[in-house]
């Protein structure tokens, strides 16, 4: 009964462009919800949920779809597709064209994109700029590899590095963040003639075999042998962690946690950076090739250290001869609102940074930049890479570049990230379910929970429903974290504060049904 409403709702949402109200199923009453992993406090809800935020408008007209119908594209997913390539929803979506923040479906159903292809699409989907610059270098030359000068790439490498500080100016240019990273870890091991690297547990860095031993998360490891080298060390998880508080991350919105850090004095990064000390002096070599870590963690829910970790972990890496790797896949290009790199929220330099996902807008396309020295020393013998920094890819990256400075993303990011952080903060305060709001920028990830105080993950199959009814009230978000108890907001960088009032209203919509749903059991 419950889809069968929602699915009735969605079809007026698109012809009147208002969501209804849901119809009555439960009196207002106070009520305990238990599950296994904890209790929602008693609250009071009102029984019937009326959305009046219509979802803001779009003068765009997509084109009628005209390829195989929904059912034979099922078929084909099934048959010919590997099974390990997953989708999204029970009801999986065949979308067919995309506008800025918007995507169509095969029925012409518009969708406000809030993960962005997997934080992919930073400027918009089919953004003008990027779009005409594309097809102009299409018509003039496709491809060809670095044993020729073109234009193209020494536009573009001069453009990228004049972003980057002193000594970060040379540039090696690839095909996908897993292949960046794994670059990566191949120069500072040439660099520094040492071997070991250390990640910090729950980070992505890919999923090659080689990248592999680098992400630390259960989910991406396969049976095989990897990691021979990598050592992954505590995360400085502020709000899962043993130690953080109300006063740790640099956010607008912190924990619900109490500490006894100030403002100036962070006692938890004291205590992670005691506990990463433990790791140099117990489990790798008196020297190490490097460290890596992300800015801001991506695919484990926009988890944030406590402010000056990074930076004292760059030293002690140093310390020990190691460099010091930046992975801004998907912290990078302005997404965190304040800085154009992720880096530079946590007032360090590193030593080599790796860069994919957003450079391109969605185009296959990624870098590895570095200085000169550390560069020098992968031409010590040949090393190359056939589509990297081939001309489609340098005027792509070239006009995505121009897009974010002349449509003012990095300030958008800022300004309409910190809008919604603090909008979902208000939700965190009324919900239970919702144990942490946080990130910066429009990278933001909220943490559900069966209640507050046991911060245990919000059951998958409860999580789920909340995602579906998002979908089916046109909003989709990502989902992350070790159990999948993150969503994971990270839109095109082109999104307005009118979309995320529409954005915040769908999710908490969602919630109350959620509520709803506990109470009818």
């Amino acid at each position: 009964m419950f889809n069968h409403e929602l699915d009735n709702d969605y079809e007026r949402v698109q012809n009147d462009g208002l969501y209804p109200a849901t119809s009555s199923r439960t009196k207002d009453k106070r009520h305990r919800y238990t599950s296994a992993g904890g209790a929602f406090r008693q609250q009071k809800w009102k029984s019937s949920i009326s959305i009046k935020t219509k979802m803001p408008p779009c003068d765009f007209v997509p084109e009628k779809y005209e390829s195989y119908p929904y059912e034979r594209m099922q078929k084909i997913r099934e048959q010919n597709i590997a099974p390990s390539l997953r989708t999204y929803y029970k009801k999986p979506l065949l979308l067919h064209q995309g506008h800025m923040q918007w995507l169509f479906d095969h029925e012409g159903q518009r969708y406000l994109d809030l993960f962005a292809g997997i934080v992919t699409v930073s400027v918009g989907h089919c953004h003008p700029k990027v779009t005409m610059a594309t097809q102009k270098q299409l018509a003039r030359l496709w491809h060809t590899t670095n044993i020729y000068m073109y234009p193209a790439i020494h536009e573009y490498a001069e453009k990228l590095t004049s972003l980057f500080p002193d000594p970060l100016k040379v540039v090696y240019l690839t095909n996908s963040g897993s292949e960046a990273n794994d670059l990566a870890m191949f120069m500072a091991r040439l660099h520094t003639r040492n071997f070991d690297i250390i990640s910090l547990r729950g980070g992505y860095h890919g999923g090659s075999p080689y990248t592999l031993g680098l992400t630390s998360l259960t989910h991406y490891k396969h049976g095989v042998a990897n990691g021979f080298g990598c050592t992954t060390t505590m995360l400085p998880d502020v709000f899962r962690g043993p130690w953080g508080g109300s006063h740790c991350r640099d956010s607008p919105v912190q924990t619900v946690r109490k500490c006894s850090c100030t403002e100036v004095a962070c006692l938890a990064k004291d205590q992670y950076i005691e506990q990463f000390k433990d790791t140099l002096n117990t489990s790798v070599p008196k020297t190490v090739a490097g460290f890596i870590a992300e800015p801001i963690q991506g695919v484990n829910g926009a988890v944030q250290y406590p402010r000056n970790f990074l930076k004292e972990a760059y030293q002690l890496i140093r310390e020990k001869g190691g460099l010091c790797i930046s992975d801004e896949v998907q912290t990078g290009f302005g997404r965190t609102g304040s800085h154009f790199w992720g880096f530079q929220t946590h007032g360090v330099v590193p030593d080599i940074v790796t860069l994919a996902k957003g450079i391109g807008n969605g185009f296959p396309m990624a870098a590895v930049v570095t200085t000169k020295e550390i560069a020098s020393s992968l031409a010590e013998n040949l090393h190359f890479n056939t589509f990297g920094g081939n001309p489609l890819a340098c005027v792509v990256g070239a006009a995505v570049l121009d897009a974010i400075e002349e449509d003012g993303l990095q300030k958008n990011s800022e300004d309409v990230g910190t809008y919604m952080l603090l909008e979902l903060a208000k939700l965190r305060d009324k919900f239970e379910i919702i144990g942490d709001v946080r990130g910066k920028g429009l990278m933001i990830g909220v943490e559900m929970v069966t209640d507050k105080d046991n911060r245990h993950p919000l059951p998958a199959e409860e999580i789920s429903q909340i995602w579906e009814d998002c979908k089916d009230m046109g909003v989709l978000i990502g989902r992350g974290g070790l159990y999948s108890q993150t969503f994971r907001i990270k839109p095109p960088m082109c999104i307005t504060k009118s979309d995320v009032d529409f954005a915040v209203e769908v999710f908490c919509t969602a919630l109350q049904r959620h509520v709803e749903r506990a109470a009818a059991k």
